[in-house]
């Protein structure tokens, strides 16, 4: 799934290729991705993007009047294209959800792989009338974001500190890979409760948080949506990597199996070199 790093780099390519461009045309593949009916699709056609922002892992392109707005969810991506192809545009089985041709010819398709369809796209008049985006809490990588800040969200959370990281109503733009990896890097185990963390353990997550988040954007500013895929893999030093070293003590990478999804973690840096239990067996090792 696009995170906070990958959704900003795909912002500021958009912002930089497609600001200043008007829509020429967009055509649905997937009625299911357009969430919204009023305004219609048809609204943006003729529309100049002004600037193409982020919020959370929601990409906005704004027009001073309606905005375009989508969500890649687990499995959708953006295929950039300088010039679009000129076949038509039918609903199917294909990936394609979204075509967008800007006026002078290039623009991009928003596919989504798999059968679990989930990519989101909305045309609204405020980007706070999509709900995913009204709900969403402070941006972890906001200059104005502080540890007292930090502190105060964690305060009297008693939930597992993967979750809140993961949870965007608490933090913006983090999700299952970046929180495995902002763990690893303060050594702290998923299942640490938030509000039982010491100031000194807070000050930790908080500046392993901010640190590997400024990397991660760092990797990604500048580069195409066709290399952000590889290049976060590559920077994973947890995530994705069951049953690889740690890079860090030597220790052989675990993970934990939830319904639909999965976690990584280092035993040697996280637990004190205990495995955590399976999440179907509801509790740790001991």
């Amino acid at each position: 799934m696009p995170e906070l790093p990958e959704v900003q780099a795909l912002a500021a390519f958009l912002d930089e290729r497609a600001a200043g461009h008007a829509f020429a045309s967009l055509r649905v593949a997937a009625i299911s991705a357009l969430k919204t009916f009023d305004p219609p699709l048809s609204a943006l056609e003729g529309q100049r993007i002004e600037r193409v922002r982020r919020h959370g892992k929601f990409v906005d392109l704004d027009t001073g009047g309606p905005h375009l707005v989508f969500h890649l969810a687990r499995a959708g991506w953006l295929r950039w294209y300088d010039e679009v192809p000129s076949t038509p545009v039918k609903p199917g089985r294909s990936p394609l959800a979204l075509r967008v041709r800007l006026d002078d010819g290039s623009g991009f398709d928003l596919t989504e792989a798999g059968t679990k369809k989930s990519l989101a796209v909305y045309v609204v008049r405020d980007p706070v009338e999509v709900p995913g985006i009204a709900r969403l809490g402070p941006d972890p990588t906001a200059p104005d974001f502080t540890l007292a800040d930090f502190a105060a969200v964690l305060d009297g959370r008693r939930t597992q500190i993967k979750g809140v990281l993961r949870d965007q109503s608490v933090f913006a733009g983090i999700g299952n890979a970046y929180s495995d990896e902002i763990l690893h890097a303060a050594k702290m185990s998923p299942y640490a409760l938030a509000a039982k963390l010491a100031p000194e353990q807070v000050e930790t997550l908080y500046t392993a948080m901010r640190e590997t988040l400024a990397e991660a954007v760092a990797v990604a500013s500048g580069r195409p949506p066709a290399e952000l895929k590889d290049a976060k893999r590559r920077g994973m030093r947890v995530h994705g990597r069951t049953g690889q070293t740690c890079e860090v003590c030597g220790d052989t990478i675990r993970q934990v199996i939830f319904a639909d999804s999965t976690f990584q973690y280092c035993p040697g840096c996280q637990t004190g070199g205990k495995p955590l239990a399976d999440r179907v067996l509801s509790r740790l090792v001991k």
